[in-house]
Formats: structure tokens, C-alpha cells, sequence
């Protein structure tokens, strides 16, 4: 008699799962990620608001929160920025008003573990996760982003329209970036629990359908060649240690002295390709670059002294890694062999047991002290 084979266990990134309408992260990343729209029906069942409106345009109030109101009138669209005392909203029977409240991650844990089930996409792609409240009819116009976003709805009912847009021109002396002419495709009208994935570039226009409209967005880093090259740059060029001095001892007497000399035009263009050359240089501030928390973003200290036990990354904190270095809160760190190991779980789970904490070597447990001594981590009741 032949004994069967012991069954593999699927990896969570096959698992199907309702949030992506029975698809696995695996096939949703293959077939929909920057690709296509998925409109998903009764993602979250039964899903209830994670704030209620009074506790969000609280929220909208507080200096460190990132907050606008956008009202169309037939007079035109109006944008005012954040932080908003209660008398700034119009009245919420008004229609075609709306208030977004963007990083709610960052202040609610409730939020910042509904962002969490969006991490079968790496972290250094996920972003935020805001919330925008709408009156009937409210919504911020046709418009298309340049990065990859998950639409929620929370409560009441939004109707989107959607469309591969080709003509990108934009209305002029507004300002919002709404698109001169929206030419949509499908109209979905989603409920509380329904969510539509828009790649970039997807033109849409979301309205509210009657009063208490409230829809989260997952939205999605996207670095800019540019500015990101710009970044590392500097970060490299900090940490740049090279005296050597530009020499021309064969450099002739000139007619033309405002003509820039070819030779010192190579000793930069030599003294980049070897600022360039810092491959762990390089690894270490993209590292630092993409865990450089928000602005606006502090974290609180203990209120408790430090002793080894279980842990978990705080909301705010950003944790990466890569196959030499563990990146925290903008700073790089190298590791190896079994240090490496328990930080690169405590990047992934966000989170450590007791047990492990215990067992990680005299290096490793100094620097979670000092990392929890910096609010970054705190003392997490689960073992």
C-alpha cells in the first residue's frame, strides 16, 4: 500500500480571497495590478464605518493631519486646506461638498490594519489610506492619478464612471486637475462593503448618491525617477568621503578664460561615477529614503521602561529590508545570520513574541530598546 503524498500548504499570496473577488493575490497582481479595473462586490461584508463623521471632521481639525474641502457651486470649484474648526463645512445638507482626510493610517490603528491587508503589494509601493466624506452629489470632479488606488465604500452609495482616457487635457483656472473631457466607459455604483481598483492613468469621476457618503481610498506610492535619483544623490553625497582636489598642471594660458575647462567637467563627471560606484552606499539611502517617515509625523515616548518582551511596530513606523541592511524610520542598520533574520520578521509581521525577543542576541535586544525608547515599537500584550 503506497501512503499519499502530504498536501503542500498554499502561501498566503495563493490563497484566494473575498476582498479581491475570490482571486489570490497572486492572480488579482497577475491579471488586474497596473493593468485593468476590478469591481469587486461585497468585498467586505457587512463592512461598518471605521470612524463616524463627527469623529473624522474631529480629525480634519488637528494640525498634524492632512485635510481638504472641496465645494462645487455653480459659480465653480473651491479647494481650502486643513486644519478646519467646525464652522468652516457648510451645512450637511448642502449638496456637492466634500471633506478628504488623507494618512488616517497614521492615526487610527483600525485604519492602519485595513491598509495591512493590502501588503501582498511590497511596502515600499503602499502609501496611505484616506477618507472622504460626501454631501448628495459631491465628489472632486473626472480626473486620473498617476498612481494604482483601491475605492471602498464605507457607507451610503457612490457612483463611479470610469474610462481609459486618451485626451488628458485640463479645465483651466481651477483649482482642482479635473479633466476638460471625461469621455467614461462603465458606471458601477457601489454600496457599503463594495470596492473598485483603478490602475493609474484610469480616468474617474466619483459622485455621491445621496447624504453620508463616505468612501476610503488605498493609494499607492509611486517615486519619480527624477526625484528619487535626486534624493539618494544627496544622501549618498553626505556620506561621501573623498578629499581628493582638482589638479591641471598641463592646463595652457587662455584667451577664452569664461570657457569651462573640458578637464574639470571629467573630474566631476569621474567623481559621480564613483559617488555612483557605493553600491552599499546606493542600498542604504534608498532604504532610508523610502522608510523616511511623513512629514508631520513625531512618535510619543514610553511611558514605561524597557524589558525584553513581545513587541510590535508602531502605526507610524515605516520597516524595511534588504539582503545586508534593515531600514526603520529614515536610518539603516547592517545585519546578518540570525539578527538579520528576526528583524527582517519583525519588517514582515510588524510584530515579535516574547519568546523571540528573549532569545535575540545582547546586540539585537539594545537596539529594539532603543528603537522602543524612540516610540517606534512598543510593549505589545500578545506573547
Amino acid at each position: 500500500m503506497t501512503s499519499a503524498r502530504p498536501s503542500s500548504t498554499p502561501s498566503p499570496a495563493d490563497t484566494p480571497r473575498q476582498m479581491l473577488g475570490g482571486l489570490s493575490p497572486q492572480q488579482f497582481m497577475r491579471r488586474h495590478w497596473q493593468k485593468k479595473p476590478l469591481l469587486i462586490r461585497n468585498a467586505f461584508p457587512g463592512f461598518q464605518p471605521l470612524l463616524s463623521r463627527p469623529e473624522l471632521f474631529a480629525l480634519a481639525a488637528q494640525e498634524s493631519v492632512e485635510s481638504r474641502l472641496i465645494v462645487h457651486k455653480p459659480s465653480g470649484w473651491t479647494l481650502k486646506h486643513g486644519p478646519f474648526a467646525r464652522t468652516a463645512f457648510p451645512p450637511f445638507k448642502q449638496p456637492r461638498w466634500s471633506l478628504l482626510v488623507q494618512g488616517v493610517d497614521l492615526h487610527l490603528d483600525a485604519a492602519h490594519e485595513l491598509l495591512g491587508r493590502f501588503r501582498f503589494v511590497p511596502d515600499a509601493r503602499l502609501d496611505d489610506l484616506m477618507i472622504s466624506w460626501a454631501s448628495d452629489g459631491g465628489g472632486v470632479g473626472p480626473h486620473f492619478d498617476s498612481y494604482d488606488v483601491f475605492l471602498l465604500q464605507a457607507s451610503g452609495q457612490r457612483l463611479w464612471r470610469i474610462g481609459r482616457q486618451k485626451d488628458l487635457s485640463l479645465e483651466p483656472d481651477v483649482p482642482l486637475k479635473i479633466l476638460s473631457h471625461f469621455e467614461p466607459e462603465e458606471e458601477h455604483l457601489l454600496g457599503p462593503g463594495d470596492m473598485l481598483y483603478l490602475p493609474p492613468r484610469w480616468a474617474h469621476d466619483g459622485i455621491a448618491v445621496g447624504d453620508d457618503c463616505m468612501t476610503y481610498s488605498m493609494g499607492f506610492r509611486v517615486p519619480q525617477r527624477g526625484g528619487l535619483a535626486g534624493e539618494l544623490l544627496q544622501r549618498m553625497a553626505d556620506e561621501f568621503d573623498d578629499a581628493t582636489l582638482y589638479r591641471d598642471p598641463d592646463q595652457a594660458a587662455t584667451a577664452t578664460p569664461a570657457a569651462m575647462p573640458p578637464a574639470l567637467e571629467a573630474f566631476a563627471a569621474d567623481g559621480l561615477q564613483r559617488l555612483l560606484a557605493q553600491r552599499t552606499s546606493l542600498a542604504c539611502a534608498l532604504g532610508e529614503v523610502m522608510t523616511e517617515p511623513k512629514p508631520r509625523v513625531w512618535f510619543d515616548e514610553p511611558g514605561h521602561d524597557w524589558t525584553p518582551g513581545a513587541v510590535a511596530l508602531d502605526r507610524r513606523t515605516r520597516m524595511m529590508y534588504d539582503d545586508k541592511h534593515v531600514f526603520i524610520n529614515g536610518e539603516s542598520f547592517r545585519a546578518g545570520g540570525a539578527d538579520a533574520r528576526l528583524m527582517r520578521a519583525l519588517a514582515d509581521q510588524r510584530s515579535l513574541s516574547a519568546a523571540r525577543v528573549q532569545r535575540a542576541s545582547h546586540d539585537a535586544q539594545a537596539l529594539l530598546q532603543d528603537w522602543f525608547e524612540a516610540g517606534w515599537l512598543h510593549r505589545s500584550l500578545a506573547g
